[in-house]
C-alpha cells in the first residue's frame, strides 16, 4: 500500500495541531479560532518544517463552507429571508460600494491601475461566511432577528460576489488587465462575445433558474427522498442521504447555474428545513460540519507569510481598518437609517468586520488575469487573517459596552412592567403572561412566584411545559428561538426571550423566588453554567437536568444538580416495566452493564 498519502497528511496535520493550538487558546481564553490559524501557518509554505498540501486543504475547507451553509439554511425558512430584505438588499450593497471606495482609494495611494482597485476593493467588501456563521452560532443569535438581517446581508453579499466573478473575465480587457481565454471547460464560464450586457443577463436568469428549480422541484423531492429514507430504519443510509443532498445540491448549483457553492448548499438546507425531520438532519451532519470548519481556519492560515508584515507594514494596517472600521461603520450607519435599535446596528457591524473565502477567490482570478498585483494578494491575505483574529475582540468588546447600552436603553424609556392576564401569580394557576427580551434593552423580571423556570422549549421541554400545564403550576420558558417563542405565546405561555446562560436573561425569570429549575437543553456545558449560576441566586431551588451519559450525569450533579435523567435510563426503565409490570422492578442504573 502506497505511503504518499498528502490528502491524509493534510488532514491529520492540520486537525491535530489545530486540536493542540485550540486547546491551548482556549486554556488562555482566546477564542479557539486563533489556535487553528495559528495550526495553519505552521503547516503552511511559510514557515520551516512539514508543508501540507495548500490545493487539498482549500478543497476540503469549501467541504466545511458548504456543511455550514446548509446547517444554516436548515434553521431557515424562506420567509425568514424575504423578512429581511428591505434592510437586507440596500445595505449589502451600500457597504459593498463603500468598501470597494475604500478599498479603490488605498490601491490609487499605492500606484495600481483602475481595475486593481476595483478588485482589491471588491475582496475587502464581502465577509466571511464560516467566521460570521460561528459566531452567531456561539451566541445562538440565528434564529433572532439581528441573525436574520445578517445572513440574509451575507446571501445578498454573497450573489454580489457570484455576478463579480463572472463579469471580471468579461471586463479584463476594458480594466487594464488580460482576457481570460475561454475554453468552456466548465458550465460556469460564459463567452465574453455576449457582451457586458450578455453576461449579466445570462448570470442573473442562471440564478433565478436555479431558485425556480429548487422552490418547484427540491421542495418536493428533497423532502420525499428524507422521508423514504427515514423509514427504512437505517441510521448510515440517512446520514448519507442528507450529506448527499447537501453536497450534491451545491455542486450542481456550481457547475449548472454558476450559483456558489456555499449559496446552493444554503438553499438545499432551507428546501430541506420544511421537513418535519430537518431536526434530525442538523444533528447527523453536525460533527462533519464542525470538523471541516476548522480546516478552512487551517488553510487560511496557511497562506499567511508572517514575514510580510514587515515589509508591508503600513499598507497591512491601512487594509485592516478598512475591513474593520470602514465596512463596520457603512453597516452601522444603514442599519441606523433603517431605524433599528442600536444593538442590532452594533452586532451587524462585529459581524461584517472581516473577510474570508470569496476574498481569496477574487484575489486569486485578479492576480490570473493580470489585474491585481501580488501584493495586492499578499495584503487581501493579511488583512483577512488579522481580521479574523480580531473579530473575536469585537463582539467581546460588544459584550463589554452591553450593560451600558441596556442602562441607557432603560433610561431613555422606562421598562413596562409585566402585567398577567390572568392571576397568574397565585399558586394552581397558569402564567399568561409573555415576558419577552427587548432588543436593546435588560428583560423586564417576571412576576411570578414560586414558579417553576423551564429552560428550553424542544422536544423535551415542550412535553414537560405540557405537563406543568395541565397540573396548573406557575412556570415560565427561557428560550430563543423565535419560531417557538411565537408558538408559546400563542399558547399564553410565560416568556423570557433570549440565552439563560446570559446573567441579565436568567436574572430576568427571579431565580431567587423560584421553586424549581428544570434543565431540557441537551447542552450539558451551557446546562452546568446554569446550574451553578441558580445555586447562586438560590441555594434552596430545586435543579432538575437531562444528560446524554454517564460522565455528563456526574458532571451536573458535581455542579449542583439535584435530579440528573439520562434519557437512555429513563428508557430502559420503560421497557422493563412493560415486560415486568406486575413483577418488582430493579432500577436500570443498579443493574449491572454485561461486558462487551
Amino acid at each position: 500500500m502506497p505511503h504518499d498519502t498528502p490528502l491524509i497528511a493534510t488532514i491529520v496535520a492540520g486537525l491535530g495541531l489545530a486540536f493542540i493550538f485550540g486547546a491551548l487558546a482556549n486554556r488562555f481564553r482566546i477564542p479557539p479560532l486563533v489556535g487553528y490559524l495559528v495550526a495553519g501557518v505552521l503547516v503552511g509554505p511559510n514557515t520551516p518544517g512539514f508543508v501540507a498540501d495548500a490545493g487539498l486543504a482549500n478543497e476540503l475547507a469549501e467541504i466545511g463552507v458548504i456543511l455550514l451553509m446548509f446547517g444554516v439554511g436548515l434553521h431557515f425558512s424562506l420567509k425568514d429571508l424575504l423578512s429581511v430584505r428591505a434592510i437586507a438588499v440596500p445595505g449589502a450593497i451600500v457597504q459593498i460600494g463603500f468598501a470597494t471606495a475604500l478599498g479603490a482609494g488605498l490601491a490609487w495611494m499605492l500606484g495600481w491601475s483602475m481595475g486593481a482597485g476595483l478588485v482589491f476593493g471588491l475582496a475587502l467588501s464581502v465577509a466571511s461566511t464560516v467566521v460570521l456563521l460561528r459566531a452567531l452560532q456561539e451566541r445562538r443569535l440565528i434564529e433572532t432577528e439581528r441573525g436574520r438581517i445578517a445572513v440574509g446581508w451575507l446571501i445578498v453579499e454573497d450573489l454580489a460576489m457570484v455576478l463579480a466573478l463572472v463579469l471580471l473575465p468579461a471586463l479584463a480587457g476594458v480594466l487594464g488587465g488580460q482576457p481570460q481565454v475561454d475554453d468552456h471547460a466548465s458550465l460556469l464560464s460564459l463567452p465574453t462575445s455576449y457582451g457586458i450586457w450578455g453576461v449579466v443577463g445570462l448570470t442573473l436568469a442562471k440564478v433565478v433558474a436555479f431558485v425556480v428549480v429548487m422552490l418547484v422541484v427540491g421542495r418536493r423531492v428533497i423532502p420525499w427522498i428524507l422521508h423514504y429514507v427515514a423509514h427504512t430504519g437505517s441510521r448510515e443510509l440517512f446520514r448519507l442521504a442528507v450529506l448527499a443532498i447537501a453536497l450534491g445540491v451545491a455542486f450542481g448549483a456550481a457547475k449548472l447555474f454558476g450559483v456558489s457553492l456555499a449559496l446552493g448548499a444554503f438553499f438545499a438546507g432551507m428546501i430541506m428545513s420544511e421537513s418535519e425531520l430537518s431536526h434530525r438532519a442538523a444533528e447527523e451532519s453536525l460533527p462533519l460540519r464542525d470538523a471541516f470548519s476548522v480546516l478552512f481556519f487551517v488553510s487560511v492560515g496557511m497562506l499567511f507569510d508572517p514575514f510580510s508584515l514587515m515589509s508591508n507594514g503600513w499598507p497591512i494596517l491601512a487594509t485592516l481598518a478598512i475591513i474593520v472600521i470602514g465596512k463596520s461603520l457603512a453597516a452601522f450607519v444603514i442599519v441606523i437609517a433603517f431605524r433599528y435599535p442600536l444593538g442590532t446596528a452594533l452586532m451587524i457591524s462585529a459581524s461584517l468586520a472581516q473577510i474570508g473565502e470569496f476574498s481569496f477567490i477574487l484575489a486569486e482570478l485578479g492576480v490570473g488575469l493580470k489585474l491585481l498585483p501580488e501584493q495586492g494578494r499578499d495584503l487581501i491575505l493579511a488583512g483577512a487573517i488579522l481580521s479574523i483574529l480580531v473579530n473575536p475582540l469585537m463582539f467581546l468588546a460588544l459584550d463589554w459596552i452591553k450593560p451600558w447600552l441596556d442602562a441607557r436603553a432603560a433610561r431613555a424609556a422606562p421598562p413596562e412592567e409585566a402585567k398577567p392576564v390572568g392571576p397568574a401569580t397565585q399558586p394552581g394557576q397558569v402564567a399568561s403572561v409573555a415576558t419577552v427580551a427587548k432588543e436593546d434593552g435588560p428583560p423586564p423580571s417576571t412576576a411570578l412566584s414560586g414558579h417553576t423556570i423551564l429552560i428550553g422549549y424542544g422536544r423535551v421541554g415542550s412535553l414537560v411545559g405540557a405537563a406543568l400545564k395541565q397540573a396548573a403550576l406557575p412556570f415560565l420558558v427561557i428560550e430563543d428561538a423565535d419560531k417557538t417563542l411565537a408558538r408559546l405565546r400563542e399558547d399564553g405561555v410565560e416568556i423570557v426571550s433570549g440565552n439563560a446562560a446570559n446573567a441579565g436573561v436568567f436574572a430576568a425569570a427571579d431565580p431567587r423566588g423560584a421553586k424549581r429549575l428544570i434543565l431540557a437543553i441537551p447542552n450539558a456545558f451551557e446546562a452546568g453554567q446554569i446550574v451553578l449560576r441558580a445555586r447562586a441566586a438560590n441555594p434552596d431551588i430545586n435543579v432538575i437536568a437531562r444528560a446524554h451519559s454517564d460522565a455528563e450525569v456526574e458532571h451536573l450533579k458535581g455542579l449542583g444538580a439535584d435530579t440528573v435523567i439520562m434519557g437512555e435510563r429513563e428508557i430502559a426503565r420503560g421497557i422493563v416495566e412493560e415486560v415486568l409490570r406486575q413483577k418488582p422492578m430493579p432500577r436500570p442504573d443498579a443493574i449491572e452493564p454485561s461486558p462487551a
